[in-house]
Order: C-alpha cells, then structure tokens, then sequence
C-alpha cells in the first residue's frame, strides 16, 4: 500500500488532473489482491471535491489473489475497511464507492485492451508480475495497445520498473518517457505520458547510452542490436528536444 501511494497515487496527479473529465478513466492493469486498486479508492475519497465521477477498470486473467485479500482481510489489514464492497465486486463484477465506479475486467489484457469501450483512459497503473515472470504483458505490442486508446491530451501510466529494456519498449510504442520515483528499494520507477511536458524529468539523449552498453537479450529482437535501437530510439520527439 506504501508503495502503490507512492509510485500510483502521488505520480498521477489526480487531484490536479480530474477537472473537466466525466468521467475520468483509470486502468488498473495487474489487479491483484487490490493494494493498488484501494489505495486509489482511499485517495480519491479522501479528495475534497467529489463531483467528477470516477471509472476504474481492474484488469486481471486471474481474481484468485483478491479472493485471498477478502479471506485474509484481518491479517493483511489494507482490505479490512472494504470487506463488503470486495465481496460484491466479486460476486457482480461491479460496485459504486462513491463516485467511483470500480468493475472488473477479467481475461487476457492482450485481447482486452483492444476491446474495450467507452472513454479513453487517463491514468494506467501498470503492475502486472515482472517481465521475466510474465514476459508476454511487457511487450512494445501491448504498450501500443494501450498508447493507442490513451487521451492524447493526458494520460499518465505509472509502473515500477526501471528496466532499460522496458523503457526502450515503451518509447517505440509512443510514450514520453521519464524518470519515476523512488520507492522501497528502488531508487527510481518509470513513468511514461502522452505529451512530454507531463514529465518532471524525461529521459533524455544521454541515457541513449545505457541502451547501447545493454546486454540485454530483450533489446536484439527481430535482428536488432543494441546500437540499432539506440538509433531508432534517437528518433523519438523526445530525444530530438534539448
């Protein structure tokens, strides 16, 4: 819960950014057992102005470690206050707290990103297990996926890793890439947004150089070496501003 306060609640801004949406969208993908989920519900009731309604939208293969947050509620203590509106969310697939709207989306995101209606989200929390765990929800593919149904005008996904790799991937899907905060062990996150002046610190031409000294299998897809994904990435509008 400390860490998703940190790396998904303060980094996106809400309080800021929920004026003039209806409603303001968030992708919660990599649901879990809900910290990340919750720690946005308690935020967002916690907020003074509560006329702008809220949808979030949990994206999961599996609920069964929710399932386990509800069991455990007492143990793990973050559940505890919101027994019954994780049961129903269970049950119905759905559940209003507030003005927010919280609904679960169940299967492969890969096929459900595509699929989804409604308003493009603003805010993606990005928590699936690690790419070396689930390597398939880390691809440039899905990152597209998700570029491509973003608001253009202002979206914020947030994620906890500081991969090089990943960071490369996200650039050639679209994103502005920064510098995250640090949080637990990790001395930075990664941040990625639609437009560059959402950044507080993008990366710039000189981290280039991490990408041409990575060792990293995952950068020589399709042929490629890490020299030529530096030159690719050099492209970017990002890297061509000073």
């Amino acid at each position: 819960m400390r860490e998703a306060s940190v790396l998904h609640v303060a980094q996106q801004r809400l309080e800021q950014r929920l004026a003039g949406c209806d409603p303001f969208v968030m992708w919660d993908v990599g649901l879990g057992a809900g910290a990340n989920a919750l720690a946005v519900v308690e935020a967002l009731g916690a907020m003074q102005d509560q006329r702008v309604p809220v949808e979030l939208r949990s994206f999961d293969q599996t609920l069964e470690p929710l399932r386990f947050a509800l069991r455990h509620a007492a143990q793990l203590g973050y559940p505890a206050r919101w027994e019954r509106e994780i049961a129903t969310l269970l049950e119905t697939g759905s559940v209003q707290i507030g003005r927010i709207t919280w609904r679960i989306e169940p299967g492969d995101f890969r096929q459900r990103a595509g699929e989804c209606e409604g308003p493009p989200p603003r805010a993606v929390l990005f928590d699936p297990y690690s790419p070396a765990a689930n390597p398939g929800m880390w691809t440039r593919a899905v990152f597209q996926a998700i570029r491509s149904r973003a608001d253009d005008d202002d979206c914020i996904l947030t994620t906890y890793t500081r991969s090089t790799v990943i960071r490369a991937r996200l650039l050639s899907a679209g994103w502005c890439v920064g510098r995250g905060a640090a949080t637990g062990e990790k001395t930075e996150t990664t941040i990625a947004t639609t437009r560059l002046e959402m950044l507080e610190e993008p990366l710039r031409v000189d981290w280039l150089e991490r990408v041409r000294r990575s060792t990293a299998k995952g950068l020589r897809e399709g042929g490629m070496t890490a020299e030529s994904v530096a030159a690719e990435l050099a492209a970017c509008p990002q890297m061509r501003n000073p």
